[in-house]
């Protein structure tokens, strides 16, 4: 199916009517400086976290251009979700979809970030519905690194240091938990799962998690659909248990026929 406009996913959470406004600070932590002879200078430093800021429409009932996921929700299943995100403190991903009428996607958003702060602004001028003002923040993720001090086995009065990076769950090559992806012109399940898994061959995995946007054709996609990926073991899991299926049904295995989104299907060897 194909859909056009703004759509802006909180996680999972499609909000029912786009708003009119996003602003998108691009922030740095540039330090400027002023030197005895030189004067000023500009000492560039890695960019700052990037601020996010909207204001959204919450009906209290359903209008005709408002989408849903599944259905009519009321304002407090929404609240509800907006308060989960903040005292759960865990990131998320924030994702803008954007969509011609003609079906063409233009560039999509899609960053991790935190729940700053929202808002709620109730006023006779917008009946029942809720204004929601909502503040979110870039989250980049993080770790530590170990320090291993060692004697060197030939000479006991010197000592060998080894760092070791470690990796924060978030930052896996392969994601520790359950994230989600917009599709773009060009991908299929092969490519995405090698993209996120290092293993094409999983594509079964981001399949079964997305049947229902999908349907029942794996190589139709279409670009701005939104798609879970599973976490990398639930993924393994999953691909082991077909694999161990098809063999027990004597199926043969086959290449997948992974249909580039918004292209015509194509065979894609999992060689």
């Amino acid at each position: 199916m194909k859909k056009s406009g703004y759509d802006f996913y909180l996680n999972k959470c499609l909000l029912p009517i786009a708003p009119e406004k996003l602003q998108i600070s691009i922030n740095n932590a540039n330090d400027t400086i002023t030197l005895i002879n030189e004067g000023e200078i500009n000492v560039l430093k890695t960019a700052g976290l990037t601020d996010i800021e909207f204001e959204c429409r919450i009906p209290q009932t359903q209008y005709p251009f408002s989408a849903y996921q599944s259905g009519f929700k009321g304002a407090s299943y929404f609240l509800d979700y907006f308060e989960s995100l903040k005292v759960e403190k865990k990131p998320f991903q924030f994702i803008v979809s954007r969509t011609l009428p003609s079906g063409k996607v233009l560039f999509s958003t899609n960053m991790k970030v935190s729940l700053e702060d929202y808002k709620i602004t109730e006023q006779a001028s917008d009946g029942f519905d809720l204004m929601v003002k909502i503040k979110l923040k870039q989250y980049r993720d993080y770790g530590t690194k170990t320090v291993s001090i060692k004697n060197a086995e030939d000479d006991t009065s010197s000592v060998r240091a080894e760092v070791t990076e470690t990796r924060a769950s978030e930052s896996s090559p392969e994601p520790a938990t359950a994230q989600t992806y917009v599709v773009v012109k060009g991908d299929c399940l092969y490519t995405i799962a090698r993209k996120f898994y290092g293993d094409g061959a999983k594509y079964i995995a981001i399949y079964e998690a997305n049947r229902e946007v999908i349907g029942g054709n794996p190589n139709l996609i279409y670009p701005g659909q939104v798609l879970t990926i599973p976490s990398a073991p639930a993924a393994a899991s999953v691909a082991a248990s077909v694999n161990a299926r098809n063999q027990q049904t004597g199926k043969a295995k086959g290449g997948f026929s992974g249909g580039a989104a918004g292209t015509r299907v194509y065979q894609i060897s999992m060689q």
